[in-house]
Protein backbone atom coordinates (compact mmCIF):
# COMPACT_ATOMS: atom_id res chain seq x y z
CA UNK A 1 0.00 0.00 0.00
CA UNK A 2 1.67 3.41 -1.08
CA UNK A 3 2.17 5.79 1.47
CA UNK A 4 -0.07 9.45 1.22
CA UNK A 5 2.61 12.12 -0.49
CA UNK A 6 3.88 14.05 2.07
CA UNK A 7 5.76 18.00 2.29
CA UNK A 8 9.35 17.67 3.24
CA UNK A 9 10.67 20.20 5.32
CA UNK A 10 14.55 21.21 5.30
CA UNK A 11 16.01 22.94 8.32
CA UNK A 12 17.65 26.88 8.64
CA UNK A 13 20.42 26.55 10.98
CA UNK A 14 20.64 29.73 13.22
CA UNK A 15 24.47 30.25 15.03
CA UNK A 16 22.99 32.11 18.13
CA UNK A 17 26.48 32.27 19.49
CA UNK A 18 27.50 29.85 21.38
CA UNK A 19 25.23 27.03 20.04
CA UNK A 20 23.35 26.29 16.26
CA UNK A 21 19.92 25.82 16.14
CA UNK A 22 18.14 24.08 13.61
CA UNK A 23 14.32 25.50 12.69
CA UNK A 24 12.26 23.68 10.72
CA UNK A 25 9.09 25.89 11.90
CA UNK A 26 7.55 28.26 10.76
CA UNK A 27 8.81 27.65 7.35
CA UNK A 28 7.78 29.29 3.83
CA UNK A 29 5.74 25.95 3.01
CA UNK A 30 4.54 25.74 6.26
CA UNK A 31 3.64 28.08 9.41
CA UNK A 32 2.13 25.30 12.09
CA UNK A 33 1.64 21.51 11.97
CA UNK A 34 -1.65 21.53 14.28
CA UNK A 35 -0.95 23.94 16.89
CA UNK A 36 2.84 23.46 17.10
CA UNK A 37 4.21 26.69 15.39
CA UNK A 38 7.57 26.98 15.95
CA UNK A 39 10.23 23.71 16.23
CA UNK A 40 14.03 24.07 16.81
CA UNK A 41 16.14 21.43 17.09
CA UNK A 42 19.31 22.57 19.93
CA UNK A 43 22.11 20.72 17.74
CA UNK A 44 24.45 18.92 20.10
CA UNK A 45 26.66 21.60 21.52
CA UNK A 46 29.70 20.97 24.05
CA UNK A 47 30.16 23.72 26.60
CA UNK A 48 34.11 23.55 27.75
CA UNK A 49 34.31 24.05 31.74
CA UNK A 50 33.07 27.92 32.66
CA UNK A 51 31.23 28.30 29.53
CA UNK A 52 27.16 27.47 28.95
CA UNK A 53 24.29 28.96 27.22
CA UNK A 54 23.00 32.08 28.62
CA UNK A 55 19.59 33.09 26.79
CA UNK A 56 18.72 36.38 28.59
CA UNK A 57 15.42 37.17 29.46
CA UNK A 58 12.93 37.29 26.88
CA UNK A 59 8.94 38.21 27.20
CA UNK A 60 6.21 35.78 25.24
CA UNK A 61 2.66 35.83 24.36
CA UNK A 62 -0.21 33.96 23.23
CA UNK A 63 1.77 30.79 23.30
CA UNK A 64 3.06 27.87 25.30
CA UNK A 65 6.95 26.79 24.97
CA UNK A 66 7.65 23.04 25.20
CA UNK A 67 11.67 22.11 26.17
CA UNK A 68 12.20 18.27 25.94
CA UNK A 69 16.03 17.85 26.38
CA UNK A 70 17.82 14.36 25.13
CA UNK A 71 21.45 15.37 27.00
CA UNK A 72 22.46 18.55 29.27
CA UNK A 73 20.51 20.72 31.74
CA UNK A 74 18.89 24.08 31.30
CA UNK A 75 18.00 25.99 34.49
CA UNK A 76 14.76 27.94 33.64
CA UNK A 77 13.67 31.21 35.88
CA UNK A 78 10.76 33.34 34.64
CA UNK A 79 8.68 36.30 36.09
CA UNK A 80 6.44 34.17 38.40
CA UNK A 81 9.51 33.14 39.80
CA UNK A 82 9.73 29.42 39.33
CA UNK A 83 13.43 28.27 39.02
CA UNK A 84 13.83 24.73 37.82
CA UNK A 85 16.19 22.78 35.96
CA UNK A 86 15.31 20.39 33.42
CA UNK A 87 16.70 17.11 32.58
CA UNK A 88 16.52 15.28 29.69
CA UNK A 89 13.14 13.36 29.42
CA UNK A 90 11.38 16.11 31.54
CA UNK A 91 9.17 18.37 30.20
CA UNK A 92 9.08 22.29 31.21
CA UNK A 93 5.62 23.39 29.91
CA UNK A 94 5.08 27.51 30.27
CA UNK A 95 2.23 29.02 28.57
CA UNK A 96 2.53 32.25 28.06
CA UNK A 97 -0.85 33.63 27.75
CA UNK A 98 -1.17 37.68 28.19
CA UNK A 99 2.55 38.04 28.57
CA UNK A 100 5.34 36.05 30.54
CA UNK A 101 9.58 36.43 30.75
CA UNK A 102 11.84 33.87 31.08
CA UNK A 103 15.70 32.87 31.18
CA UNK A 104 17.70 29.82 29.96
CA UNK A 105 21.11 29.20 31.48
CA UNK A 106 23.56 26.27 32.14
CA UNK A 107 23.31 26.09 35.70
CA UNK A 108 26.12 26.99 38.28
CA UNK A 109 27.89 23.26 38.66
CA UNK A 110 27.15 22.02 34.77
CA UNK A 111 29.01 25.39 34.37
CA UNK A 112 31.83 24.70 35.97
CA UNK A 113 32.19 21.26 35.00
CA UNK A 114 31.32 21.35 30.99
CA UNK A 115 28.65 20.10 29.46
CA UNK A 116 26.95 18.36 26.53
CA UNK A 117 23.11 20.14 25.48
CA UNK A 118 21.01 18.71 22.75
CA UNK A 119 17.45 19.06 22.71
CA UNK A 120 14.13 20.31 20.95
CA UNK A 121 12.23 23.56 21.85
CA UNK A 122 9.14 24.37 20.27
CA UNK A 123 6.07 26.73 20.89
CA UNK A 124 2.44 25.27 20.64
CA UNK A 125 -0.24 28.45 19.63
CA UNK A 126 -3.18 28.73 22.21
CA UNK A 127 -6.71 28.44 20.77
CA UNK A 128 -7.84 32.28 20.07
CA UNK A 129 -10.16 31.59 23.47
CA UNK A 130 -7.00 30.91 25.54
CA UNK A 131 -4.46 33.81 24.26
CA UNK A 132 -4.93 36.24 26.67
CA UNK A 133 -5.03 33.17 29.65
CA UNK A 134 -2.78 33.67 33.04
CA UNK A 135 0.84 32.57 32.23
CA UNK A 136 1.75 29.60 34.57
CA UNK A 137 4.27 27.61 34.52
CA UNK A 138 4.61 23.33 34.95
CA UNK A 139 7.37 21.07 35.44
CA UNK A 140 6.80 17.27 34.52
CA UNK A 141 9.92 14.84 35.57
CA UNK A 142 10.77 12.51 32.87
CA UNK A 143 9.00 9.41 35.99
CA UNK A 144 5.62 10.96 35.87
CA UNK A 145 5.67 11.09 31.77
CA UNK A 146 3.60 7.61 30.00
CA UNK A 147 5.95 5.19 28.09
CA UNK A 148 5.11 2.27 26.17
CA UNK A 149 7.48 -0.05 24.80
CA UNK A 150 6.95 -2.93 22.26
CA UNK A 151 8.99 -4.89 19.82
CA UNK A 152 12.27 -2.51 19.24
CA UNK A 153 10.11 1.05 19.85
CA UNK A 154 10.37 2.84 23.17
CA UNK A 155 7.91 5.95 22.66
CA UNK A 156 7.59 8.88 25.74
CA UNK A 157 3.83 10.75 25.33
CA UNK A 158 5.40 14.20 26.34
CA UNK A 159 1.97 16.22 25.58
CA UNK A 160 -1.45 15.57 24.37
CA UNK A 161 -2.54 11.72 23.45
CA UNK A 162 -1.59 8.90 21.52
CA UNK A 163 -1.14 5.25 20.82
CA UNK A 164 -3.69 4.85 24.23
CA UNK A 165 -2.38 7.04 26.77
CA UNK A 166 -2.67 10.47 28.27
CA UNK A 167 0.05 13.02 29.43
CA UNK A 168 -0.06 15.07 32.29
CA UNK A 169 0.50 17.93 31.13
CA UNK A 170 -2.17 20.75 30.45
CA UNK A 171 -2.88 21.53 27.52
CA UNK A 172 -5.19 23.87 25.40
CA UNK A 173 -6.15 21.90 21.90
CA UNK A 174 -6.02 18.41 20.94
CA UNK A 175 -2.73 17.27 19.86
CA UNK A 176 -0.05 14.61 20.35
CA UNK A 177 3.71 15.06 21.15
CA UNK A 178 5.90 11.56 21.54
CA UNK A 179 9.36 10.92 21.79
CA UNK A 180 10.59 7.25 20.16
CA UNK A 181 13.01 5.10 20.22
CA UNK A 182 13.09 3.05 17.28
CA UNK A 183 15.84 -0.49 16.76
CA UNK A 184 16.72 -1.48 13.22
CA UNK A 185 13.96 -2.96 11.21
CA UNK A 186 11.35 -2.01 13.93
CA UNK A 187 8.17 0.22 12.27
CA UNK A 188 5.50 2.53 13.78
CA UNK A 189 2.06 3.61 12.66
CA UNK A 190 1.72 7.26 13.19
CA UNK A 191 -1.57 8.30 15.31
CA UNK A 192 -4.79 8.68 12.75
CA UNK A 193 -6.68 10.76 14.85
CA UNK A 194 -5.05 14.49 14.18
CA UNK A 195 -5.29 15.70 10.53
CA UNK A 196 -2.18 17.12 10.97
CA UNK A 197 1.05 15.15 11.37
CA UNK A 198 4.69 15.62 11.40
CA UNK A 199 7.45 13.46 11.96
CA UNK A 200 10.96 15.27 13.43
CA UNK A 201 13.92 12.22 12.39
CA UNK A 202 16.59 13.59 14.61
CA UNK A 203 18.94 10.66 14.39
CA UNK A 204 19.11 7.54 11.73
CA UNK A 205 16.95 6.60 8.64
CA UNK A 206 13.44 5.82 8.17
CA UNK A 207 11.61 4.83 5.23
CA UNK A 208 7.57 5.75 4.22
CA UNK A 209 6.47 3.05 1.64
CA UNK A 210 9.21 3.92 -1.14
CA UNK A 211 10.19 7.44 0.40
CA UNK A 212 13.39 8.05 2.55
CA UNK A 213 13.59 10.70 5.14
CA UNK A 214 17.03 11.40 6.86
CA UNK A 215 17.93 13.39 9.47
CA UNK A 216 17.39 16.84 10.45
CA UNK A 217 14.41 16.98 8.24
CA UNK A 218 10.28 17.56 9.05
CA UNK A 219 7.88 15.63 6.95
CA UNK A 220 4.39 16.65 7.43
CA UNK A 221 1.40 14.68 6.35
CA UNK A 222 -2.72 16.39 5.93
CA UNK A 223 -5.43 14.20 6.44
CA UNK A 224 -5.37 10.82 8.42
CA UNK A 225 -4.32 8.36 6.05
CA UNK A 226 -2.11 5.34 7.61
CA UNK A 227 1.19 6.54 7.59
CA UNK A 228 4.01 3.61 8.53
CA UNK A 229 7.22 4.38 9.60
CA UNK A 230 9.99 2.11 8.70
CA UNK A 231 13.50 2.30 10.99
CA UNK A 232 16.53 1.06 8.50
CA UNK A 233 19.11 1.60 11.39
CA UNK A 234 18.65 2.48 14.72
CA UNK A 235 16.24 6.25 15.15
CA UNK A 236 15.89 8.99 17.38
CA UNK A 237 12.43 10.21 16.28
CA UNK A 238 9.66 13.37 17.51
CA UNK A 239 6.30 13.05 16.23
CA UNK A 240 3.69 16.03 16.49
CA UNK A 241 0.68 17.54 15.29
CA UNK A 242 -3.38 17.61 16.20
CA UNK A 243 -6.17 19.93 15.16
CA UNK A 244 -5.69 22.77 12.90
CA UNK A 245 -5.55 25.95 14.05
CA UNK A 246 -8.59 28.21 14.51
CA UNK A 247 -7.73 30.97 12.25
CA UNK A 248 -4.55 33.10 11.12
CA UNK A 249 -1.73 33.54 13.59
CA UNK A 250 1.43 36.30 13.32
CA UNK A 251 4.20 35.87 14.66
CA UNK A 252 7.04 38.45 15.16
CA UNK A 253 9.98 37.43 17.68
CA UNK A 254 8.72 35.87 21.10
CA UNK A 255 5.15 36.87 20.12
CA UNK A 256 2.44 34.56 18.80
CA UNK A 257 -1.12 36.46 18.28
CA UNK A 258 -4.29 36.40 16.17
CA UNK A 259 -4.13 39.65 16.57
CA UNK A 260 -1.44 42.35 14.56
CA UNK A 261 -2.58 45.08 16.95
CA UNK A 262 -1.60 42.87 19.75
CA UNK A 263 2.08 42.17 18.26
CA UNK A 264 2.33 45.89 18.56
CA UNK A 265 1.19 46.26 21.87
CA UNK A 266 3.32 43.69 23.12
CA UNK A 267 6.62 45.21 21.13
CA UNK A 268 5.91 48.30 23.01
CA UNK A 269 5.45 46.92 26.26
CA UNK A 270 8.64 45.08 26.07
CA UNK A 271 10.24 48.75 24.74
CA UNK A 272 8.92 50.19 27.69
CA UNK A 273 10.07 47.74 30.43
CA UNK A 274 6.63 46.97 31.39
CA UNK A 275 6.49 43.33 31.25
CA UNK A 276 7.07 41.45 34.38
CA UNK A 277 10.60 41.70 35.49
CA UNK A 278 12.30 38.03 36.22
CA UNK A 279 13.71 37.80 39.80
CA UNK A 280 17.55 37.97 40.65
CA UNK A 281 18.30 39.18 37.01
CA UNK A 282 19.21 42.13 35.80
CA UNK A 283 20.02 41.28 31.63
CA UNK A 284 17.48 41.02 28.93
CA UNK A 285 17.31 40.97 24.89
CA UNK A 286 16.32 44.15 23.43
CA UNK A 287 13.85 44.57 21.10
CA UNK A 288 15.23 43.39 17.90
CA UNK A 289 14.64 46.06 14.97
CA UNK A 290 13.32 43.97 12.54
Amino acid sequence: MSSPAFTLIEPHERDLGSFTVRRLLPSAQRQAVGPFIFFDELAPSTFPPGQGMDVRPHPHIGLATVTYLFEGEIYHRDSLGYVQPIHPGDVNWMTAGKGIVHSERTGTAARASGITMHGIQSWVALPQAYEEVEPSFHHHAASTLPILEKPGITLRVIAGSAYGLTSPVRTYSPLFYVAVEMRAGSELALPEDYPERAVYLVEGQLTVGSEVLTSGKLAIWLGTDPVILHAQSDARVMLLGGEPLDGQRYLWWNFVSSSEARIEQAKQTWLNHQFPKVPGETEFIPLPQS
